[in-house]
């Protein structure tokens, strides 16, 4: 590497979040405004550009805050988008992440020096985005289907734990598919990848229902064949 060569220069990295969560049956992800150019006015995903003195994580999570009021994200590594004109003013590499949030423990900020709004949009109803966002947001969606195949991504929905059903809905919201409930118990459990907490929620006119978390230590392992 020539350090002095002019092609070094000039370049940055963007840090892309694709944060999800579930209301009201409805798969979500948070989008911000911006209130700068480029693309002032128009909508984005959460994120920003790395200093220099900032490792990739201490970056991400200073402009997640910066621009929501949000901390202590769970978020995963996802892709790396580097066309050379992604950017209209200098070349900048993005690394983009997933992650998901329990709407009921976030509480967001509607206006930063740098956005005029933030707000939750059905991942089916997605704006124009700024940037090359939208491709950003769509490799989001895939690998997080992917994940939650995986992995226990899920856990950040439900922190304090859920029950069967809740959990299958999610499944069947993100992979827009329907799954046998006798099956995906049996499944979930055979796998060792929850346990019964021996607690009980109830609800109006049905039996209480059994709640679960995820086994901390768990293993990724294939869940579900997509």
């Amino acid at each position: 590497m020539e350090i002095n060569n002019p092609k070094y220069k000039n370049q940055g990295i963007h840090l892309i979040s694709s944060i999800f969560t579930v209301d009201k049956g409805i798969v979500k992800v948070l989008l911000i405004k911006r209130k700068n150019n480029p693309y002032n006015g128009m909508w984005a995903l959460v994120g920003g550009a790395l200093y220099n003195d900032e490792d990739l994580m201490e970056g991400l999570n200073r402009e997640i805050f910066e621009k929501t009021g949000l901390k202590n994200i769970d978020l995963r590594l996802c892709n790396v988008f580097g066309k050379k004109d992604r950017a209209p003013l200098i070349r900048m590499v993005a690394v983009s992440y997933i992650g998901l949030v329990d709407l009921k423990n976030v509480e967001l900020l509607k206006e930063t020096l740098k956005t005029s709004n933030a707000e939750w949009f059905s991942i089916t109803e997605i704006p124009a985005l700024a940037y090359d966002h939208n491709e950003i947001l769509t490799d989001s969606i895939n690998k997080l289907k992917i994940a939650i195949l995986r992995t226990d991504i899920l856990r950040s929905l439900y922190p304090l734990g859920f029950t069967l059903p809740e959990i299958q809905k999610v499944y069947e919201l993100i992979l827009n598919k329907k799954l046998d409930r006798r099956n995906f118990r049996k499944k979930l459990l055979s796998l060792n990848l929850i346990y019964d907490t021996e607690k009980k929620v109830n609800f109006v006119g049905r039996k209480p229902a059994n709640i679960y978390k995820f086994i901390e230590s768990a293993e990724n392992k294939e869940i579900f064949r997509r």
